[in-house]
């Protein structure tokens, strides 16, 4: 008997990914001038992932490129909220996916920079992490006021508000389970339930990712360079102009390190030194979280800029390792353009 002839499946295309270069890593290991070069070299705009660039009238503390830059590279989400704005990371997951689809629509190379992990998890990994929501003094706050005279009550009918489906899952007297989920809605913007699910595909994006290293005292010694930099270009005076302006120095974005700092100084809480010193030490601290967070992935390339005093050395090397990801970025590119019906202006 004649077997019927086999058919093959038809191969199953996957639409392209819209490319996402991202460049990671420690604060003052040189992200924005190597984000530039690359930005410069692969004719592409930058999508910043520093969760203080995001607040304006916080240039120089959070050390936002100039305004040439910006004028010769476009640069998405700088400047995009208020000092007294909440801005958590479901809004820049938001922000930044609307800033990625918007390069790419133009053929423009999206390039993430930043050292915010968190910010760059969010939309290169598509999703929420476990450990996103938590924030002490928002949990303390709450559960002072589970303390009070409406207790539990009160705070399960806000959270009916803002979240019914965790609503209905909490009995009403499971004071532990409500302020969690409360917490959560108000550090994130978004309800628990939504928490612990997948917002984007993880493979949204074809991303290559970067991080820029080196040994921690030579890190150590840029940090302390780039703080008297800071000072020496008006640091202090743009603290005191965000509190003339009647910014509460308890607010989320001034107690950013250097903010919170030279706000003591300017109360008289402490001295001129001591307050660079504390900065120094608060941002030599930063980094080593940074890179703590950063190491637990595998999928960042690293490089060692120690040795590189020119940014486009470091744009060259990463340009180099990505090989033929380049191309398959133009040819993405040049699809997602042409979706929109536009052409791409090539500089």
């Amino acid at each position: 008997m004649t077997e019927p002839m086999r058919v093959p499946p038809r191969a199953i295309v996957e639409p392209m990914r819209i490319p996402l270069l991202a460049i990671v890593g420690p604060t003052a290991s040189g992200k924005s001038a190597v984000g530039m070069a690359l930005a410069r070299r692969l004719d592409g705009e930058i999508v910043s992932a520093d969760s203080m660039q995001v607040y304006r009238g916080m240039d120089i503390g959070a050390a936002k490129p100039s305004l040439g830059e910006q004028a010769e590279i476009r640069h998405h989400l700088i400047d995009a909220a208020d000092p007294d704005e909440v801005f958590n990371v479901a809004r820049y997951q938001e922000l930044a996916g609307a800033a990625i689809v918007d390069a790419a629509s133009r053929a423009k190379l999206p390039i993430m920079v930043g050292g915010t992990g968190l910010y760059v998890d969010a939309v290169v990994r598509g999703f929420l992490f476990p450990d996103e929501g938590r924030n002490p003094a928002v949990r303390q706050r709450l559960e002072r006021e589970a303390a009070g005279a409406d207790g539990a009550p009160a705070l399960h009918a806000r959270l009916a508000l803002c979240d019914p489906e965790a609503a209905a899952r909490i009995h009403p007297n499971d004071l532990r389970r409500i302020v969690r989920a409360l917490e959560v809605f108000e550090v994130t913007g978004r309800p628990i339930t939504q928490l612990r699910r997948k917002h984007v595909p993880v493979n949204a994006y074809n991303t290559r990712l970067f991080g820029l290293t080196m040994p921690r005292e030579a890190l150590a010694a840029r940090i302390d360079a780039r703080v008297d930099q800071m000072v020496a270009a008006g640091l202090v005076d743009e603290v005191r102009g965000l509190l003339q302006m009647g910014y509460d120095p308890e607010a989320t974005a001034m107690q950013a390190i250097g903010y919170k700092e030279f706000a003591a100084y300017l109360a008289g809480r402490e001295g001129l030194d001591q307050a660079i010193a504390a900065v120094k030490l608060e941002t030599r601290k930063y980094a080593k979280r940074q890179m703590t967070w950063f190491r637990k992935h595998d999928d960042i390339a690293w490089i060692d800029v120690c040795g590189i005093s020119d940014p486009s050395d470091a744009a060259s090397e990463i340009a180099a390792r990505l090989g033929d990801w380049l191309e398959e970025a133009d040819t993405a590119l040049g699809r997602e353009q042409r979706r929109c019906g536009r052409h791409p202006q090539r500089r």
